[in-house]
C-alpha cells in the first residue's frame, strides 16, 4: 500500500507575531470604527466600513492558532482535501480555512483481557496479551479506517456518551479498533500451536514453552492486521496463559502425572547408578566376594531402599550371609 502521508506545506506563520497582529488589527478596527463615528462625514463612513470589514477578518483569523505539544501532529484538510500532516512542535497560525485534526503519536498501553480459544489440539484455554502500539501513518489513520464516525457515535468505549471527535474519543476509537484485531491475532496465533507438550511431539514449540517465538509471531500478525489503519505495535506478548475452568482440573492431575512419571524416571536412573557403583567398588577393593544370587539380593534391597518412598526399615541379619 502506497504511503500517502507527507508534511503540510502550506503557509505556516509564527504564533507569537500573528497574535500580535491579530490583536493590533482589533483594536486597531474599534478605534477605526470611532474615529470614523466622531468625523460625520464621508471621510469617517468610509473609515467605518472599512474598520468593520477588517474586524470581520480578525475573527476568522482566531481560528488560525494551533499549539503543539511533542509527540503530536495535526492532520490538516481544506474543504474535505487532505493537506499533508503538521507536526512542527510550538505556537503556530496557518489558514483558518484549513481544518486541523488533532492526535496523538506517543505510545500507549493496552491490556487485553484474556479470551477464551481453541489451541491446536482442540484444548479450551484462556489467553490474555499486553501491547504498546502508537500512530506511525496519520492519513491511513484518518481516512483508511472509519474512527471518526466512531469517535462521533461514542463506541470507542461501551457506556460512553459520544463526545465529538476530540482527540481523546479519536483515540479511544483508534484503541477499539486494536482491541479488536488484537483478539483476533490472539485467536490465530493460540490456534497454530499446543498448549504444553505431548507424549510425540516434544520437539514442537508451544504457547506455554514458545516464549519469544510466541511473542514475535504475535507482534508480526498484529502488524499485518493494523498496517492498514497505520497503527505500529512497538511490542507485543502474551501475559496470561491457562487451560479453561472446565478442563483445568483434569489436565492438572495430568501435568501432576507427568511430573511423577518424570520424577521417578530420575530416582530409578540415579538408584541404577548407585547399584552398579556399589558392585563396582566392592568387587574392585576386594571387600567380598558375591556370587549372582548375592548380587540380585543385593540389587533388589538398594533399589527397594533407594526408589521407595518412604524411609525403608532395615533386618539385620544376626546369622551368616547363607541365612
Amino acid at each position: 500500500m502506497n504511503n500517502k502521508e507527507f508534511a503540510f506545506n502550506g503557509t505556516t506563520l509564527n504564533g507569537f507575531l500573528m497574535l500580535f497582529v491579530n490583536l493590533f488589527l482589533t483594536f486597531g478596527s474599534f478605534a477605526g470604527i470611532v474615529y470614523g463615528a466622531i468625523l460625520e462625514n464621508v471621510l469617517g463612513g468610509v473609515l467605518i466600513g472599512v474598520s468593520i470589514v477588517v474586524l470581520i477578518a480578525t475573527f476568522f483569523m482566531w481560528a488560525g492558532f494551533i499549539m503543539l505539544e511533542p509527540g503530536e501532529a495535526r492532520v490538516m484538510v481544506f474543504f474535505g482535501k487532505y493537506c499533508g500532516t503538521f507536526a512542527n512542535t510550538g505556537y503556530f497560525w496557518v489558514n483558518p480555512f484549513v481544518t486541523a485534526k488533532k492526535i496523538s503519536l506517543r505510545a500507549r498501553n493496552l491490556d487485553v483481557e484474556p479470551i477464551k480459544v481453541n489451541d491446536k489440539t482442540g484444548n479450551p484455554i484462556m489467553i490474555g496479551s499486553m501491547l504498546v502500539w502508537k500512530l506511525k501513518d496519520t492519513y491511513k489513520a484518518m481516512f483508511e479506517i472509519d474512527s471518526q464516525t466512531i469517535a462521533q457515535s461514542g463506541v470507542a468505549k461501551a457506556g460512553e456518551v459520544a463526545v465529538g471527535t476530540s482527540v481523546a474519543s479519536v483515540m479511544s476509537a483508534f484503541e477499539h479498533f486494536v482491541k479488536i484485531q488484537s483478539d483476533a491475532a490472539l485467536r490465530q496465533v493460540a490456534g497454530q500451536y499446543a498448549y504444553d507438550d505431548t507424549d510425540s511431539s516434544k520437539e514442537e514449540i508451544t504457547l506455554r514453552g514458545g516464549g519469544s517465538e510466541i511473542n514475535e509471531l504475535l507482534e508480526r500478525t498484529l502488524d499485518e492486521r493494523l498496517a492498514m489503519a497505520g497503527i505500529e505495535i512497538v511490542e507485543a506478548r502474551i501475559n496470561y496463559l491457562a487451560y479453561a475452568p472446565e478442563i483445568a482440573a483434569v489436565m492438572l492431575r495430568r501435568q501432576q502425572a507427568s511430573a511423577i512419571i518424570t520424577a521417578r524416571e530420575k530416582i530409578v536412573e540415579g538408584a541404577v547408578s548407585m547399584v552398579k557403583m556399589a558392585l563396582d567398588k566392592l568387587s574392585s577393593d576386594g571387600v567380598v566376594e558375591l556370587d549372582d544370587d548375592k548380587k540380585a539380593a543385593m540389587v533388589s534391597n538398594l533399589l527397594v531402599v533407594l526408589c521407595s518412598d518412604d524411609t525403608a526399615q532395615p533386618v539385620v541379619n544376626t546369622g551368616t550371609l547363607n541365612h
